[in-house]
């Protein structure tokens, strides 16, 4: 008898690797030249990170700066949400970026995954909805690398990690 293979499809963030990010974003705005004098910096506030400048431009740099260090930590920038559309607000004679990060799959992203890989995954697998989880199984472990390849491939609004592969 055939045993069945599955792997989870999650979406986590190592939020080390983000406050590492972090740190270097706030050292390398603290120390170059463009930002100097202009009260920019880059901090956690709880679950939030707060960026804060003297103009929306620089509020933006400083965003570039941080998802740059991100993407070298390899961390999705999917998993960044910012608030109020990415743009900076206006508060007194600064101006803020909020963002947090996103960490779990919600039900309409689990259900578009498990409706892509019924539709357009090999025969014989599965996929069900376990929390802010996705198992996916199936008998053949070609099938199920098939079919990682199939949501690595997919268009989804969070990072997407495939852990638990037995």
């Amino acid at each position: 008898m055939a045993s069945t293979s599955s792997f989870d499809v999650v979406s986590k963030v190592d939020r080390q690797e983000v406050d590492n990010a972090l740190n270097q974003a706030a050292k390398e705005v603290s120390q170059r030249y463009d930002f100097k004098n202009v009260g920019a910096s880059i901090t956690w506030s709880g679950e939030t990170i707060v960026m804060v400048a003297n103009s929306a431009e620089r509020v933006k740099a400083i965003l570039d700066v941080f998802q740059s260090k991100l993407v070298r930590r390899g961390i999705s920038l999917k998993a960044l949400e910012l608030s109020d559309d990415g743009e900076p607000k206006a508060s007194g004679k600064e101006f803020r970026l909020v963002a947090s990060l996103k960490e779990g799959l919600s039900q309409e992203i689990a259900k578009t995954l498990t409706k892509l890989v019924r539709d357009e995954g090999p025969k014989g697998v599965k996929a069900q909805i376990h929390g802010d989880e996705l198992r996916v199984s199936g008998k053949s472990r070609d099938a199920l690398q098939e079919t990682i390849a199939l949501l690595k491939g997919a268009d989804v609004d969070a990072a997407l990690q495939f852990v638990n592969y037995r």
